[in-house]
């Protein structure tokens, strides 16, 4: 008896709960409840509108149109894993390099391939670059408990000693990493000098050339080392969709190289597994879309041209670029205070490397970006050797 009445009391209750429930009484507290639970954060994609974003050598003109139809289509099908694509684009980059499929190698970003082949050649000996280039990839065996980048002198132009490099190449040097144009430096090394450099040097040992920013110099074929991995050279080119093509947030990279250094190097990394549907469909969208390539390159120009006039115009010089980004003497001035000065105003751009203390590295972006740094510059600049 008592449990008959529980029940139908408990029924009652559930019925009383369902009716409700149909009525709208809780379904906008539970509901505002749930909405509150589960309510996604605000989220910033890339910067806000106030601010001038110019410190990472990003290309806020992509992605192309093609690549965001691309992206629209390839995220629908997120939930599949990106073989297809990761497949269709080796084939498209062995293709146009003349090389064959096994001689390419594609992963997150260039960062990806770059950290493989540093991790790789540190089983077997050091790294060799200069005394300032992009090191990160290849401090990537440092992290993990090796050795130490072994580096040249500094010069005094800030430019790469080919000679020197050379010179330097000894039996526990693995790998020599070059970056060609370099970063931040932003200087473009001469091509037959480089590729002199290569076939030598690459004798003695595995030779890294990494020409993330090759698209935006003025030959970009000239420029390459990739003839030489054609011709059989212990050279690996290691190439990103991030800056001329705009995808620094789609992660594309990739490397060429013999199909027994690519095999080696793939030891390290996931291969496909690593990639996405979308930054793929936008790599490939994108890869031989010449007409977004000129516009993309004419604008980075333009505020490279904008950037050059103003640090002239205050005083101050800054090295030859074929980049898109320009590495500026602040002569008395350190680099560090100029970037928070600059930061004051809403412009974001680089402080120090390593222990040059006055040079400042800005990157290219949106037009009235680049003219939010030029007209910053006087203030900040004053500001800076005041507490330098």
């Amino acid at each position: 008896m008592t449990d008959s009445v529980s029940r139908r009391l408990f029924l009652r209750g559930t019925i009383a709960t369902a009716s409700a429930v149909a009525a709208g009484g809780l379904v906008s507290l539970s509901g505002n409840a749930l909405a509150a639970h589960h309510k996604a954060p605000v989220v910033h994609y890339g910067p806000i509108s106030s601010v001038a974003k110019l410190n990472a050598n990003e290309n806020p003109y992509g992605p192309s149109p093609g690549a965001i139809k691309a992206m629209m289509e390839a995220s629908a099908k997120g939930a599949y894993y990106a073989a297809e694509p990761y497949q269709v684009l080796t084939d498209m980059i062995a293709e146009k390099n003349g090389l064959s499929k096994t001689q390419v190698l594609l992963s997150s970003g260039s960062s990806g391939v770059l950290s493989y082949a540093a991790i790789a050649a540190s089983t077997k000996g050091k790294i060799l670059g200069p005394d300032l280039f992009w090191d990160t990839t290849a401090k990537a065996p440092q992290k993990m408990g090796g050795d130490k980048i072994k580096r040249i002198a500094k010069t005094a132009d800030l430019s790469i000693d080919l000679d020197a490099l050379y010179a330097a190449i000894d039996d526990d040097v693995a790998m020599v990493h070059v970056t060609n144009p370099n970063n931040p430096t932003g200087s473009l090394l001469d091509a037959a000098k480089l590729r002199a450099f290569c076939i030598k040097a690459a004798k003695k040992t595995l030779v890294l050339v990494d020409e993330a920013y090759n698209e935006v110099t003025d030959m970009p074929e000239k420029n390459s080392m990739v003839s030489l991995v054609r011709e059989g050279h212990n050279v690996i080119v290691a190439r990103t969709f991030s800056k001329i093509y705009g995808l620094a947030g789609m992660r594309v990279g990739y490397m060429m190289a013999s199909e027994e250094n690519t095999s080696n190097i793939n030891r390290y990394g996931l291969g496909g597994y690593a990639m996405n549907q979308a930054g793929l469909a936008a790599a490939i969208a994108s890869y031989n879309d010449e007409a977004f390539l000129k516009m993309s390159k004419s604008k980075i120009i333009e505020g490279r041209e904008m950037v050059l006039e103003a640090v002239k115009a205050n005083g101050l010089i800054a090295l030859p670029s074929a980049t898109n980004f320009v590495f500026v003497d602040l002569g008395q001035g350190n680099a560090e205070i100029f970037r928070q000065k600059m930061a004051e105003q809403n412009v974001l751009i680089r402080g120090i490397y390593r222990d040059y203390t006055n040079w400042s590295r800005v990157s290219m972006g949106l037009i009235p970006d680049v003219q939010k740094y030029v007209d910053a510059l006087p203030k900040a600049l004053e500001q800076t050797l005041a507490l330098s």
